[in-house]
């Protein structure tokens, strides 16, 4: 299949902990592999969909030391944005550069290699441009910038292809007018899921939930999607998480990270993209590595958002060249 490869064996954390970054937040974080070995951190999509143990074994434990964690509200982080008494003021892209360099910083790393995907993808940028001296090679997936453009197209756009689906996702937010983009509505079911009612945030919930994974259903085949498919309270810090950052335009100014990404300039960047991303189309990893120097783009025919085999295969071979690159 095109060299398809298959993951590293599985691999258990050999350090974890709950570091304070402030505001009242506490980060869950894990580290595995070879505590000698090159740093790498995983940074996880969503925004709000937590970190994973599949993640770990993209890596080969004997080369590198591979941090994960877990971003403010999900996952084993606290306070869990399933409570509807957890507020999101303190929960923005900034607060979550922020908490990836206290980190850093807490575990003695000089320079990481990031990875990730989706939104990760997004909050790797924002560090890296802010960060560059910290940042030895950067491997993205799914790539995104979260510009408002993306956005609109995710939640609107797209509807094109689903047009009974989008139905459905409208009928969710009544009051608002049918030709809103798609960070009125965002914002619109953000309103929703802090509603003090718990049904009223369940079903938003299981709304967005359902749209997105009808986007996703030419991947999945239609079954058990990766949002509806989640347990309930995972389900709804991760659907109340991201109605809050792409209402506010993940607090980036349009177009901010590719406009930034000569900042990038000496850090040894691939991009790995699915020909047929309907939710995050190839056009922004384009332009992303036409604006960044030095990045290497790989479009996968046949590929989605979320990814198969031959986009594993490029990600690990990635992965495998840079754990012996000396920065």
């Amino acid at each position: 299949m095109d060299g398809a490869r298959e993951l590293y064996p599985p691999i258990e954390p050999y350090a974890t902990g709950m570091l304070d970054v402030g505001d009242g937040h506490l980060m869950y974080w894990e580290v595995c592999g070879n505590p000698d070995g090159k740093p790498a951190a995983v940074v996880h999509g969503g925004p709000g969909a937590g970190c994973t143990d599949r993640a770990r074994r993209l890596f080969d434990p004997g080369r590198y030391r591979v941090v994960l964690f877990d971003q403010r509200g999900c996952g084993r982080s606290t306070p869990h944005a399933s409570d509807p008494a957890a507020g999101l003021r303190h929960n923005t892209t900034w607060h979550l550069v922020a908490d990836m360099e206290r980190l850093r910083e807490h575990l003695g790393v000089e320079r990481w290699l990031l990875y990730g995907g989706s939104w990760g993808s997004t909050l790797i940028l924002a560090y890296a441009e802010r960060h560059p001296e910290r940042v030895s090679e950067i491997v993205l997936s799914g790539v995104t910038t979260t510009r408002r453009s993306e956005i609109d197209w995710l939640y609107r756009g797209v509807g094109r292809f689903f047009p009974e689906q989008r139905e459905r996702f409208l009928a969710g937010v009544p009051d608002v007018p049918r030709d809103a983009d798609g960070v009125a509505l965002a914002g619109a079911y953000a309103r929703l899921l802090e509603h003090p009612d718990a049904a009223v945030r369940e079903r938003a919930a299981a709304g967005w939930c359902a749209w997105e994974d009808a986007v996703l259903s030419g991947e999945t085949g239609g079954g058990a999607g990766p949002f509806g498919g989640r347990p309930s309270a995972e389900q709804l810090a991760l659907v109340r998480i991201c109605a809050h950052y792409f209402s506010h335009g993940a607090w980036l100014e349009e177009g901010a990270l590719l406009r930034g990404a000569g900042r990038l300039a000496g850090i040894p960047g691939v991009l790995v993209h699915g020909r047929f991303d309907l939710s995050s189309p190839p056009d922004t990893a384009w332009e992303l590595a036409r604006a960044w120097p030095g990045a290497e783009l790989t479009v996968v025919e046949q590929a989605g958002h979320l990814g198969g085999p031959v986009t594993r295969a490029r990600v690990l071979e990635a992965l495998d060249r840079f754990a012996g690159r000396t920065p």
